[in-house]
């Protein structure tokens, strides 16, 4: 298979997506089949063009403004290929999921509409080539995401959730898009062949740019509708909001590695920290299964952008022409790749369990699904094994090769990073234990039993790339037998004592975390033991998870609005006041002395020729000059 194919592999999805739209609104069985099938096609695809090293690029001009070119194409290297990848295993596995997951769902045709749409709109961030492009299907993907996560559009949340995503988002991408046009007018480009070359060395532009990972990928402080599109359907979560589209920040990140300078690459250091710690602390307090998910999606993030701002360019100007990443970027790309599968499994396993247990999300109203549901058990216990960073598991790999970076180039930021894997251990296993063990705590949990076959074969699949997907000697082949292995090539790797430093430090934050997590909760709990015991903390870290949405609130009611109100004040005083109405006032006096002299009298109208008779003969006869 050569890169011939890529236009019908972006093609498909839009198809399938059409079709549905225009012809299977009310046929939900075959609409299913169609966004299956084309979603098949792109993981068959994708993973035969990655692995047979079949590479290229290509363009085509699209518009043209005198000077300006807007091109459309597609740059397929070894990076695009592992991202292909990536989508097109998780989006196979979240359709098939849905199968059974939206069997009985109403619309079920505009779900799996929405699904294809969302898959052809992040195709097109993959193979872009130039950052106008990228734009492009970056805020189609944000349609998508607002389509998806407003499903249940019935429900009030879920259509404020849907809006809230929507806003935050076009937030950072306003300073995406001037990134853009700075790009262009700085480099005369913004191919991304053409900038690995050539390039203006700024701050300003790899930071505006940055502002769309900001939105995209939810870093503090655009992070706030993460937690809130959990509203949507919870494959959703998984496919969107977990594996594809919060990366597609991270992604776009390693395309633009080249732009990147070190102050710059401080900045995005210090955010994606920052972004790592609070959402683990976050997590600590949320009581909802796929809200714990989605701060730990979040934190997980964090961790990838950090890692980029800890890299630095290796190969300098030539790194992209080249396909050598930094070492941030190979790091946060190897963390992406696993977290992918990993967090979609735990994503796909918590709606495992919320199937079973009648659509309940409450972990403090479940309890004892182990013994009920024994497959989702084992492998949502990989899920939480793998994210937790236990030796061999996947996230264990990349993990420590993100520590050994900030360990190597930033001590503050380690110890931060590795305080916020003890705190992401401790919420993990307690939702892990509060879900799963003990005894059932209510009726939806009771009559709760194992899935059908669409729903546990994904989590098998993901189960087993959880703990594969990190042996890069085995799994990737090494650099001369996997087309995959060059994009990882960059990924730090510990040695000497460095390396009984990260792995100590792992196995202590991994020891700490989970075992203070099983002897502090009880696993047949009806509430939060934490808001029981220190009231104190658990109010505090309540309040720090809602501190931004409170200062937005803030912000809005007390600032924007009042701003709003001002501008609307001087818009009636002096726009349709002084000068609107004004300036008709001024007409309709003219109107009204000219109306004047209407009075339908002939005598008054014969006054009036002989007045002008008189003015006209000064005027000519030089009396009156003008």
């Amino acid at each position: 298979m050569t890169t011939d194919v890529i236009p019908r592999i972006l093609e498909i999805p839009f198809l399938a997506a059409a079709v549905i739209a225009l012809f299977l609104r009310r046929q939900g069985r075959v609409a299913a089949i169609v966004s299956v099938l084309a979603a098949a096609f792109v993981c068959y695809a994708g993973l035969t063009l990655g692995l047979n090293g079949a590479r290229g690029a290509d363009s085509w001009s699209w518009l043209t403004f005198g000077h300006f070119n807007l091109s459309i194409g597609y740059k397929f290297d070894d990076l695009a290929a592992l991202m292909l990848s990536i989508v097109g295993i998780v989006g196979l596995c979240v359709h098939v999921f849905s199968l059974a997951y939206m069997a009985d769902d109403e619309s079920k045709a505009r779900y799996f509409g929405g699904l294809s749409i969302f898959m052809f709109s992040m195709l097109g961030i993959v193979f872009a080539d130039n950052l106008f492009m990228m734009f492009i299907f970056w805020e189609l993907v944000g349609f998508s995401s607002y389509a998806l996560i407003n499903h249940y559009l019935q429900r009030q949340q879920a259509a404020d959730a849907a809006k809230k995503a929507f806003v935050t988002n076009r937030v950072g991408d306003l300073g995406f898009l001037l990134g853009i046009v700075w790009c262009y007018h700085a480099n005369g480009t913004v191919n991304l062949s053409q900038l690995s070359n050539h390039h203006v060395f700024s701050t300003a532009i790899p930071l505006l740019l940055f502002c769309g990972a900001v939105g995209k990928s939810a870093q503090v402080p655009l992070h706030v509708w993460l937690p809130d599109a959990m509203e949507g359907p919870t494959p959703i979560s998984a496919l969107i909001h977990a594996a594809t589209m919060v990366a597609a920040g991270i992604y776009m990140l390693c395309r633009i590695n080249v732009l990147m300078v070190p102050q710059a690459l401080e900045v995005i250091m210090w955010v994606g920290t920052i972004t790592a710690a609070y959402a683990a602390l976050c997590a600590i307090v949320q009581n909802d299964i796929k809200k714990v998910l989605a701060y730990s999606t979040l934190s997980q993030l964090g961790y990838m952008v950090a890692a980029f701002g800890l890299g630095s360019l290796r190969g300098g100007e030539h790194a992209l022409a080249v396909g050598v990443l930094s070492a941030g970027a190979a790091a946060a790309m190897f963390h992406l790749t696993t977290h992918a599968f990993f967090k979609a499994l735990l994503f796909l396993g918590s709606g495992s369990v919320i199937h079973a247990c009648h659509h309940q999300q409450d972990i403090f109203q479940m309890g004892g699904l182990r013994r009920k549901m024994p497959i989702t058990f084992v492998t949502f216990t990989v899920g939480v094994l793998a994210i937790s960073g236990l030796p061999y598991f996947a996230g264990f790999f990349s993990k420590d090769a993100i520590l050994y970076l900030a360990f190597e180039n930033n001590k503050a930021v380690f110890v931060v990073l590795a305080l916020t894997a003890a705190v992401t251990a401790f919420y993990m296993f307690r939702m892990w234990k509060i879900v799963f063990f003990g005894d059932t705590r209510s009726e939806e949990s009771g009559h709760a039993h194992e899935n059908g076959v669409a729903i546990l074969a994904p989590l098998v699949v993901l189960a087993i790339l959880a703990i594969v997907g990190g042996w890069r000697d085995w799994f990737y082949g090494g650099a001369l037998h996997h087309p995959f292995a060059r994009v990882l090539d960059g990924v730090p790797e510990a040695e000497g004592s460095a390396r009984w430093t990260i792995l100590a430090t792992s196995l202590v934050v991994l020891i700490v975390g989970a075992g203070a997590s099983w002897l502090f909760y009880s696993a047949t709990a009806t509430s939060d033991t934490l808001a029981q015991k220190a009231p104190g903390l658990f109010n505090g870290l309540t309040a720090l998870r809602e501190s931004f949405d409170r200062a937005y609130q803030y912000y809005i009611v007390k600032i924007q609005q009042r701003f709003a109100l001002f501008l609307n004040f001087l818009e009636q005083i002096l726009l349709a006041g002084l000068i609107v109405r004004g300036l008709a006032g001024v007409v309709g006096l003219f109107g009204l002395g000219a109306r004047a002299l209407h009075v339908g009298n002939v005598n008054a109208y014969v006054y009036w020729f002989l007045l002008g008779i008189v003015a006209l003969w000064a005027f000519a006869s030089g009396v009156l000059a003008f």
